[in-house]
């Protein structure tokens, strides 16, 4: 019988989403009906080797639900910026699990089957993120917007989350970025800065990043699309 994996799952719904305007922090702006946040509890909470979740909220923002119908264990304070929230979640865990799964409130529309298959990749290999090939021609461009040169797209994949990793090597290498002062603003890159290996995995193109209010729209269709499809 194959070993069951298990891992600890960061929950980052620390950001204040100024680009949707204002009211709510961004998890919490209404979406089908529900905070947006629980969109990706609910999918993390529905796989079995997701022992514990911490969510991590903008400081001072109360939880104001109760979100112990998905397992939420811990409930923390978000920093300044993405990696402090990181670090925040990561050492308030307190299952003693293989892995740690870290994703953003922000892309409510993540499946189920993709946080499984970013899960038993890290495990395999150390790392993975769910992630899209680019599907365009790329160019990197100078500060007078001049095309310095055309970037094979053939090797260029757009990061999305989860992303997941070993747990021991991944908070070894969080805590050194923290004493000497780095701040990754993907968590990939904290690991592939310790030598770890990181692999992608196959992501979903509606696994969008909600930051603006179009992007919000465009999540509740295709969140009433999924819906449809189902009845």
């Amino acid at each position: 019988m194959p070993r069951m994996l298990t891992a600890s799952a960061v929950l980052l719904a620390a950001g204040k989403g100024l680009r949707l305007g204002g009211g709510a922090p961004k998890a919490f702006r209404p979406l089908r009906g529900r905070p947006m946040v629980e969109w990706s509890l609910e999918a993390l909470a529905s796989l079995p080797e997701i022992r514990e979740i911490v969510l991590v909220l903008p400081a001072g923002a109360g939880p104001g639900n109760d979100f112990r119908r998905f397992r939420v264990g811990g409930v923390v304070a978000g920093g300044t910026e993405r990696f402090d929230s990181v670090l925040a979640g990561l050492r308030s865990l307190r299952e003693a699990t293989a892995l740690l799964l870290v994703h953003d409130a922000a892309r409510p529309l993540v499946r189920p089957e993709t946080v499984r298959a970013v899960i038993a990749a890290a495990d395999r290999a150390g790392g993975a993120i769910a992630a899209i090939p680019a599907a365009d021609t790329l160019k990197r461009v100078g500060p007078d917007h001049r095309i310095l040169e055309t970037i094979p797209r053939e090797a260029v994949w757009r990061a999305q989350t989860p992303q997941a990793f070993r747990r021991e090597p991944f908070a070894a290498a969080m805590e050194a970025a923290a004493r000497e002062g780095e701040r990754p603003t993907d968590d990939a890159a904290v690991a592939e800065r310790a030598g770890m290996t990181v692999v992608v995995v196959p992501g979903d193109e509606t696994n969008l990043k909600v930051t603006t209010a179009g992007d919000l729209a465009l999540a509740e269709q295709l969140l009433a699309a999924r819906e449809a499809s189902r009845s």
